[in-house]
């Protein structure tokens, strides 16, 4: 709470003395005029322009002083608790604070770096918050390098008091562990591996990742896969929800027999039943001559897996429960009991409990299939998996498209780490299947300007329709020849930094 004039004044109504100032009531101790050498008493009036209070001249250097510890305190205890490096300089440059995980980062002293030049401790281009003093611009969500080895995100501000600016703030995030799991998954292809279309040996090897919310998913599924129980599915679109079923099936003692899935939303209502049950010859109009087996029938000795099963029209729900609950099915048209020899593992991505209030689900049929439960993960709750799961995506693709297996480069995978994937594995599989398309043959790096807009302009790195690589080469020379050549100096006059363009160089083979 900032201290107003309100807060500090004597109720007064009298005289106002000559030469004291008046200012509203509301008036913050921090936004005071500048005193003269005579320090003034204030006069605090009310919206109607009363005088309400006094604040005795002797009083204030004091209560000013308490204000500025007050300001201190807070601002201490800010930087205090941030989990990301923070570098606070004035306009020239010098360092004013840096807090712990800045010593930590750069194995810097706070004592011992105060009011010494920020020079003094790193490359003037190896920094953002150079370019920020100079342009009196905010730098925001940019990938950097400050020293080697060390990869951050940066976002950097320039501190104003009124129009003069007095200096900056620099807030860096160490993404250093991400980038280097990148780089070691990259060059680890021997642990690539079911990319040619073989079965896996281990039954849930085509699940990505290690993370502690997919393997406690594995890990239960396991379990369940030995027993004869019902299962359901739970988890958002696109998490591979699938890919469990077919492990459990593959863990199961029915491994030996067909696995066969139904996507229950995409079967129109009049043919569910026939394509569920099968039918009889003469069942219906168009009916197959010699009849037809359905997924029941098809799946014998296996497993059925209900894909999308929150879609099932309710007059289904009603014949499945039935099915599941006598053990025995009829096809269409026919009296004749087929006996169940059928695992079911149903999956949606609904919320099957409100669907029930709804009356759009039947509670009886959920607890038949909801004997044992499994939450599959999103993705954005496993985002330590996001590097294993790229590069095992780029090299299926890249082998699929004759393709070199790209890299990702590090600020690519800050944004990669940073999306919400509201549509999962599958939305980054695509993804991946894109870049790896989109790529020139000789490209072996993925760069921030390969992905989709969308993900560009979340980064603030918003491509133009009219702006072309060779555009982008075309200003890398023209800047390099401004400077004769300088690359520090090249890489300010293109407002990057020296690892970015060091990076362009690379890419365009300068």
């Amino acid at each position: 709470m900032q201290t107003s004039l309100k807060d500090v004044a004597e109720p007064y109504t009298g005289k106002v003395e000559e030469g004291s100032w008046t200012l509203p009531e509301s008036t913050l101790l921090m936004n005071l005029p500048a005193f003269s050498d005579q320090i003034a008493t204030i006069y605090t009036v009310n919206e109607s322009n009363d005088v309400v209070g006094r604040v005795k001249k002797e009083l204030i250097p004091s209560l000013l002083l308490y204000e500025l510890k007050r300001y201190h305190s807070f601002h201490e205890t800010l930087v205090t608790a941030m989990n990301d490096a923070v570098t606070i300089v004035n306009h020239e440059s010098e360092i004013l604070a840096i807090n712990h995980r800045s010593e930590e980062l750069y194995h810097l002293n706070n004592e011992n770096v105060k009011k010494k030049p920020l020079q003094q401790f790193f490359e003037e281009d190896a920094l953002v918050l150079w370019s920020v003093l100079r342009d009196k611009q905010p730098v925001m969500n940019q990938y950097n390098q400050p020293k080697q080895g060390l990869h951050v995100i940066v976002n950097t501000v320039p501190v104003f008091l009124g129009v003069e600016c007095i200096g900056g703030i620099s807030i860096e995030r160490d993404i250093t562990d991400v980038v280097k799991l990148n780089e070691k998954l990259s060059s680890t292809t021997a642990s690539l591996h079911d990319l040619n279309g073989q079965v896996a040996d281990e039954p849930f090897q085509k699940i990505i990742g290690r993370s502690k919310p997919i393997t406690q998913a594995i890990d239960m599924a396991r379990k369940v896969a030995k027993t004869e129980a019902n299962l359901l599915l739970t988890g958002e679109s696109g998490v591979g929800k699938e890919l469990f079923a077919e492990g459990v099936h593959q863990a199961s003692n029915r491994n030996k027999e067909p696995f066969v899935a139904i996507n229950c939303g995409a079967i129109p209502s009049a043919l569910f039943e026939s394509e569920l049950f099968g039918y009889v010859p003469g069942a219906f109009t168009g009916a197959v001559k010699g009849g037809k087996k359905g997924k029941l029938d098809v799946a014998k000795g296996g497993t059925l897996f209900l894909d999308e099963v929150a879609e099932m029209p309710l007059e289904l729900q009603v014949k499945l429960l039935r099915v599941l609950q006598e053990r025995v099915f009829y096809r269409v048209g026919d009296h004749k009991p087929i006996p169940l020899d059928v695992r079911i593992i149903a999956a949606t991505n609904r919320h099957l409990e409100e669907m029930i209030q709804e009356g759009t689900f039947r509670e009886d049929l959920y607890y038949r299939l909801h004997v044992i439960q499994i939450h599959v993960p999103p993705l954005r709750e496993r985002l330590d998996d996001l590097p294993e799961l790229m590069q095992r995506f780029a090299q299926e693709f890249a082998i699929r498209y004759d393709k070199v297996v790209p890299t990702f480069d590090p600020e690519v995978m800050y944004m990669l780490m940073n999306h919400r994937w509201e549509g999962n594995i599958r939305q980054l599989r695509n993804l991946v299947e894109r870049v790896i398309i989109l790529t020139n043959d000789t490209e072996d790096r993925v760069h921030w300007y390969h992905l989709p807009d969308s993900f560009q302009k979340q980064m603030n790195h918003v491509s133009s329709a009219n702006y072309s690589r060779n555009d982008e080469r075309s200003e890398i020379l023209a800047a390099l020849e401004k400077t004769f050549g300088n690359k520090s100096a090249a890489a300010k006059l293109l407002g990057v930094s020296r690892a970015t363009l060091y990076n362009k160089l690379k890419h365009y083979n300068l």
